[in-house]
């Protein structure tokens, strides 16, 4: 007991004399100048990619249940969004199209029109608004009849056959003015199979942002019914994302996709791996993006709307946890509010 007592006397003691020494942590948490002056990490527009979801017709928007303030454009309107962006501060845009049901097959062949949706929309916001960065994902599930993001070949996801789609389809994608490419289909190859692509096509500066380590989550729900496969997806997708609990695999899909040539990678979804986010970055120091999934946007939204937490400060919050994780730039459906609290 003696003994006790002395470990409590002690701990006492060197408290005591840290106050005489003058270490007080509080100083520079006093005023609001001084709190800003020692900010180890900090959060700008120009951090923020803003996703897009685009549909046919004309001056056509439509509200998605799951993602209130989130919608889907048709082209026109996706040009006054991408110049909104820019005058926000926000860099670029990454598109993501809801393809009419009568428009998707077993293959999905649609993606290799050069004229489908994801490529119009390339074309009219980079006909319009030059300047912003253009990302579009190659992923087949948005024309898939099965809501799969490969080929479906008796109840398998068939890897090699996937990839030589997903390659030509990045073509045409860089052809239409998309000024990064974005495969986020986690099949085997496919960035070096991008790569070959796009450089045999004369589009050797069109960069790669690599889904590198996407998994298998619960927190895709909202996305998948603003691509409208949210009742087509014929089983899950676990055959070829990620399990969420592994670690040591999304560092080596992530080497693998660098060794392939991947400019940028990814994380998916982000909050609840930014474990994932600080590994990744640490072990092999390039630039590195999380996406803010749609799960986790609806997630604050709801609970903002019921008066549970204040929405604002956790948006904010939320954003600025990634850029402490490692992420040179977020993903996010928050993207224009954000920087409009940004900019203020």
């Amino acid at each position: 007991m003696n003994k006790v007592f002395k470990v409590a006397e002690n701990a006492l003691s060197r408290s005591v004399d840290d106050i005489t020494q003058g270490r007080r942590l509080r100083r520079m948490r006093r005023s609001e100048w001084s709190r800003n002056l020692v900010q180890e990490n900090q959060l700008n527009a120009k951090d923020l990619i803003w996703p897009i979801f685009i549909i046919d017709g004309q001056s056509q928007r439509e509200e998605i249940s799951a993602m209130p303030g989130v919608g889907r454009f048709s082209a026109d309107l996706a040009v006054l969004e991408a110049k909104r962006a820019m005058t926000l501060g926000i860099p670029a845009v990454a598109l993501f199209a809801n393809v009419d049901v009568s428009l998707r097959d077993a293959t999905g062949s649609q993606i290799l029109d050069p004229d489908n949706l994801i490529n119009r929309a390339t074309r009219s916001i980079k006909d319009n608004v030059p300047d912003i960065g253009v990302i579009t994902d190659v992923a087949l599930d948005p024309f898939t009849d099965h809501g799969h993001d490969g080929i479906l070949r008796e109840g398998i996801i068939v890897n090699d056959e996937t990839v030589d789609v997903i390659a030509r389809a990045a073509e045409l994608q860089a052809r239409a003015g998309a000024d990064i490419i974005a495969p986020s289909d986690m099949m085997d190859g496919r960035i070096g199979a991008i790569r070959d692509s796009l450089d045999s096509g004369g589009f050797q500066d069109v960069a790669i942002m690599s889904y590198a380590t996407k998994f298998a989550s619960a927190f895709y729900g909202p996305y998948r019914e603003a691509i409208g496969t949210d009742k087509t997806l014929k089983g899950d997708k676990k055959t070829y994302y990620l399990d969420p609990a592994n670690t040591d695999e999304a560092l080596r899909e992530t080497e693998q996709d660098i060794a392939e040539g991947a400019d940028m990678v990814m994380v998916k979804p982000g909050m609840p791996y930014l474990d994932i986010v600080r590994r990744v970055k640490e072990t092999f120091q390039m630039p590195t993006f999380a996406y803010q999934v749609s799960g986790e946007y609806s997630m604050i939204e709801a609970a903002a709307a019921n008066g549970w937490i204040d929405g604002e400060r956790v948006m904010m919050e939320s954003l600025l946890a990634f850029k402490r994780a490692g992420c040179d730039g977020i993903l996010t459906y928050f993207a224009p509010r954000a920087a409009e609290l940004l900019n203020r």
